[in-house]
C-alpha cells in the first residue's frame, strides 16, 4: 500500500476519467462521457499546474456541471437520429404489405398470415382467405383493411 501514498493525484484523475470513459462505451446513456472529460481535463490541469487535492476537486466538479450542460444543450440542438426507427418494431415493417386472412375478421379482430408469421389483427370484418393490406400496428396486433377490388 506505500505505493498508493506515491501516486500522484494527476494519475488518478486519469484513470478516472479512462474508467468513466469505458463505462460510457459499456453502458451507453450520453451522461458519463462529459464526467469523464471533466476528470481528463482535471488530471491534464493537475499534471501540469502544481494544485493541491482539494482545489482539484473543486476544478472537477465545475468542469463537471459546465460540461453536462453543455453537453445537454448541444445534444438538444443536435439530436442523435435512429439509423432504423422501425428496427425493433416489426409491425410497423409490415404497413403496406399484403397479408392473407387465415382466422376470419368479426367483431373487429382475426387473424392472418403474413410470411412465415400469423398474426392477432384488428380491423373490418373479412371471411377467411381474403387479402388484406396491412395499416398499421398496435403492439403486436396488426391493423388491417380489405382490398379493393
Amino acid at each position: 500500500m506505500d505505493w498508493l501514498s506515491n501516486l500522484e493525484p494527476h494519475w488518478a484523475w486519469l484513470a478516472f476519467g479512462l474508467i468513466l470513459a469505458a463505462a460510457e462505451m459499456a453502458i451507453p446513456g450520453v451522461f458519463l462521457i462529459w464526467l469523464a472529460g471533466a476528470a481528463i481535463i482535471t488530471g491534464l490541469t493537475a499534471m501540469f499546474v502544481p494544485i493541491e487535492l482539494p482545489l482539484q476537486i473543486v476544478v472537477f466538479a465545475v468542469l463537471a456541471v459546465v460540461a453536462v450542460f453543455l453537453g445537454r444543450r448541444y445534444l438538444q440542438n443536435n439530436p442523435i437520429l435512429e439509423a432504423d426507427p422501425k428496427m425493433n418494431r416489426r409491425g410497423a415493417r409490415l404497413v403496406g404489405e399484403v397479408a392473407t386472412v387465415s382466422q376470419a375478421i368479426r367483431d373487429g379482430s382475426g387473424r392472418v398470415h403474413y410470411g412465415d408469421s400469423e398474426w392477432l389483427a384488428k380491423g373490418a370484418d373479412v371471411p377467411a382467405g381474403s387479402r388484406v393490406r396491412i395499416t398499421g400496428s398496435d403492439g403486436a396486433v396488426l391493423l388491417v383493411e380489405p382490398l379493393a377490388g
